[in-house]
C-alpha cells in the first residue's frame, strides 16, 4: 500500500478572491458572452444584486444549466449568499429535473430566460442584468446589503449529480473547502494570469464547468462563452480560437480525438494564441496521441487529467506533450498516464490497486443517501478518503497509470455511468422482465448497448424494431441523452454468473457478435 499526502496550505475563500481580484481591476473584462464584454465590476455587481434577492442562507438553489453570463452570475451569486449552487438542465426530461430538484432538497430556483426556465415549482428569483457600462466609473461595488453570510469551510457550496444504481441520480454535496482548494491548485496547474482567456466549453450539469470558471475568475483572467463552440463544425470552432484569442482550452478526451482526426485530414492548424489544451474523462487513444506530436504543435502544453466529482475536479495530472514535456515520445502503442497527484490531494493505493482520495477537495457525501456515502467514503488512519473505484499502477517514474475498472461503470462522453441505473429504468417499464446495459465501441466511442427480455406476449403487441423504439422513448422520457442506449436488442435470456448475477459482458458477447443466437425474429433498434 502506498500513501501520498498532499502539501496545500489552508486558502482564502474563493469568494474573497474573486472579490479583491474584481475590486482591484474593475475594468478587466470578466466574461466575453458571443462578444459582449462584462467587466470584474459589472460581474461583481450582477452577483451582489443576485446574492441581495435570494436572502440570507437560501439553501440550495436551482439553476438552469446553460452556456450564458447568467450561469455564471447565479453560481457566484448563491455563494455569496451562503447557498449551495444546483445545477439543472432544462432540457433534461420533466421527470427528471424534478427528481434532482427534490433529491437536491431545492428550495428557491434562478429564473433563466423564456426558454430556459426550469418551471419547477420553486420559489423563483430573477436573474439580474448586467449594468450598463457606464456605471464602472463609480466605485466599485462591495458587499450585498446587510452582514454578509459566513463562509464555514464545512458549508454546502454546490450539488452535482452522478449515476446511482437504483435509477435515481446520486447527488454529491461538496463544501466550500473543496472548490476554494481546487480553484487554487489548477490556477497554479494551469499557470493562469490576468492575460489569459479560457473557453468554457464543458456543459454547465457537470464539474469540469468549475475547472473552466473559477480558476479563472480567482486570477483575474478572462472567461469566453460562444456559440460557435459548440456549432458542430471545427473550422468555425478553430475560428472562434483565432477571433477570441483562446488560450487556454479544457476539452474532453473524445472531442480532442476528433479534433486531432480533423486537423491531420484537413492541415488546418490551431491558433498560435493557444497555450494549453486540458483533456479529461477518458483515456486518450495512442494512435491520436501519435498523431499530436506530429502535428505543428510543439509549443502547445497538452495535459492528461483526471478527477471524479466526489473529488470536485481534477486530482491527477500530467503534461503529455509540449514545452513541459521535452523527449516524451507516443509511438501509438502506449498507454497515457492519468499523472501525479496535485499538491491538495493526499493519494493512497490499496491492495489491490484502487486509488483512493482525501484532502480538501473531497465532497461530503451523496445528500440523503448514507448507504450509499458509507460505501464509497471511508476513514484510515484519521484521513477521509472517496473510493474511486478505478484501478491504478505506478510506474518507475511515479506516474500513475489507469488499470480498468473495480466495479460495472463506464465513461460515455467523458461522463461517469453507472449501467444499472439504465437498467432499472428499462425493468420499470411494464413490458420488461430483465435488462442487461454495458459498454462497445463504435467509431473509437464508448457506447452503451441494451439488451432486454420481454415479459411474455409483450413482443408480439409490438413485434420488431417497434418494442425497441418503444423503449427508447420510455428512456427519453425519463433520463439525459448520455444515458440513453445507442441501441437496444430483444434477447430471450440473460446470461448469469456462477454467483446469480446478470453477466453483462458475457451477454455482449453471446448477443452483439452472434445476433442470431437469439432465437429471436427481433432486431437491434437503433437510437
Amino acid at each position: 500500500m502506498s500513501i501520498n499526502r498532499g502539501s496545500l496550505q489552508v486558502a482564502p475563500d474563493l469568494l474573497d478572491v474573486f472579490r479583491d481580484i474584481a475590486r482591484r481591476n474593475p475594468h478587466r473584462p470578466a466574461i466575453v458572452h458571443n462578444g459582449r464584454a462584462l467587466t470584474y465590476h459589472q460581474l461583481l455587481e450582477s452577483v451582489n444584486t443576485l446574492a441581495d434577492g435570494l436572502g440570507p442562507a437560501p439553501g440550495t438553489v436551482a439553476v438552469p444549466a446553460v452556456h450564458a453570463t447568467g450561469t455564471v452570475v447565479a453560481l457566484l451569486g448563491v455563494l455569496t449568499a451562503g447557498g449551495a449552487y444546483c445545477p439543472v438542465d432544462p432540457a433534461f426530461p420533466t421527470a427528471r429535473r424534478h427528481a434532482m430538484a427534490a433529491a437536491a432538497q431545492c428550495r428557491t430556483a434562478v429564473s433563466g430566460s423564456s426558454g430556459d426556465r426550469l418551471r419547477l415549482g420553486l420559489r423563483l428569483v430573477a436573474s439580474p442584468e448586467p449594468p450598463e457600462p457606464p456605471e464602472i466609473a463609480g466605485n466599485p461595488p462591495g458587499s450585498p446589503s446587510g452582514d454578509p453570510p459566513g463562509t464555514d469551510p464545512e458549508q454546502p457550496a454546490c450539488i452535482l449529480f452522478t449515476s446511482g444504481s437504483t435509477g435515481q441520480p446520486k447527488p454529491v454535496l461538496t463544501p466550500r473547502r473543496a472548490l476554494t482548494a481546487t480553484a487554487r491548485a489548477l490556477g497554479g496547474l494551469f499557470g493562469l494570469t490576468p492575460e489569459d482567456r479560457v473557453l468554457q466549453f464543458a456543459s454547465l450539469n457537470w464539474d469540469t464547468s468549475f475547472e473552466e470558471i473559477l480558476p479563472t475568475l480567482t486570477t483575474g483572467a478572462t472567461l469566453v462563452i460562444d456559440r460557435d463552440a459548440h456549432s458542430g463544425s471545427f473550422p468555425r470552432f478553430l475560428r472562434l480560437l483565432d477571433r477570441e484569442r483562446i488560450t487556454v482550452l479544457d476539452l474532453p478526451t473524445a472531442f480532442w480525438h476528433e479534433l486531432v482526426h480533423h486537423l491531420v485530414d484537413s492541415g488546418d492548424r490551431l491558433p498560435s494564441c493557444v497555450r494549453l489544451l486540458v483533456i479529461g474523462g477518458e483515456a486518450a487513444a495512442p494512435a491520436r496521441l501519435a498523431d499530436w506530436t506530429r502535428l505543428p504543435t510543439g509549443g502547445i502544453r497538452l495535459l492528461n487529467t483526471y478527477g471524479c466529482t466526489e473529488t470536485t475536479q481534477i486530482t491527477h495530472a500530467v503534461d503529455l506533450a509540449g514545452p513541459l514535456a521535452p523527449g516524451r515520445r507516443w509511438d501509438g502503442t502506449a498507454r497515457a498516464p492519468i499523472g501525479r497527484a496535485l499538491p491538495h490531494v493526499v493519494e493512497r493505493l490499496d491492495e489491490r490497486g484502487e486509488l483512493l482520495i482525501g484532502g480538501p477537495s473531497v465532497a461530503l457525501g451523496y445528500l440523503g443517501l448514507p448507504e450509499a456515502t458509507a460505501a464509497r467514503f471511508t476513514t484510515l488512519d484519521g484521513e477521509r478518503y472517496f473510493r474511486t473505484g478505478d484501478r491504478t499502477a505506478r510506474d518507475p517514474d511515479g506516474l500513475l497509470t489507469h488499470q480498468g475498472r473495480l466495479d460495472g461503470e463506464l465513461k460515455v462522453r467523458g461522463i461517469r455511468v453507472d449501467p444499472a441505473e439504465v437498467e432499472a429504468h428499462l425493468t420499470a417499464h411494464p413490458d420488461v422482465t430483465a435488462a442487461a446495459v454495458t459498454g462497445a465501441t463504435e467509431a473509437g466511442r464508448t457506447t452503451l448497448v441494451a439488451y432486454v427480455v420481454a415479459r411474455p406476449h409483450a413482443a408480439a403487441r409490438a413485434p420488431g424494431p417497434e418494442f425497441g423504439r418503444a423503449l427508447l422513448q420510455h428512456l427519453r422520457e425519463r433520463v439525459p441523452g448520455h444515458l440513453v442506449p445507442a441501441r437496444i436488442t430483444l434477447v430471450p435470456a440473460l446470461p448469469h454468473t456462477p454467483s446469480g448475477k446478470v453477466d453483462r459482458a458475457a451477454c455482449h458477447r453471446q448477443y452483439a457478435a452472434h445476433p442470431d443466437r437469439s432465437k429471436s425474429k427481433e432486431t437491434p433498434c437503433e437510437r
